[in-house]
């Protein structure tokens, strides 16, 4: 009995050495230019993305769905998040970035909802994906 807990007991504890909680925006990486933001997506994919300037004339609590880059951490959870049409502001907890590292050059794609009651508007972000 003793030497199959033993085994078990090293299954649940080598992941957990593994982990690294270090996710978050690292700026060791210079974001593209706004021109050069097209990745190539062409036909259907291209209509379900929406652009920040779109997302800005949303109503108040809004799904919003775009696709940029984070080019900024003002510190806590407040970032700057850029497509090829602008900028906006946005709220992303530690725990969306699920111990995943973003840099300035990465194309992420982000869901979460339009908060227009703050000036100027934030996404609060829900969901990142790279």
């Amino acid at each position: 009995m003793k030497l199959s807990v033993a085994p078990l007991l090293c299954c649940f504890l080598i992941p957990a050495a593994w982990a690294d909680d270090n996710g978050g925006l690292k700026k060791d990486a210079a974001p593209p230019a706004p021109h050069s933001l097209d990745e190539g997506y062409r036909g259907t994919e291209d209509a379900r993305i929406m652009t920040v300037t779109q997302a800005k004339e949303m109503h108040d609590g809004a799904t919003i769905s775009l696709r940029g880059n984070l080019i900024d951490g003002s510190g806590g959870d407040k970032f700057k998040f850029r497509d090829k049409t602008g900028t906006i502001d946005t709220i992303i907890p530690q725990a969306v970035f699920d111990g995943r590292t973003v840099k300035p050059d990465h194309m992420i794609s982000i869901n979460g909802s339009l908060d227009k009651k703050m000036n100027p508007p934030v996404v609060r972000v829900d969901h990142i994906q790279k």
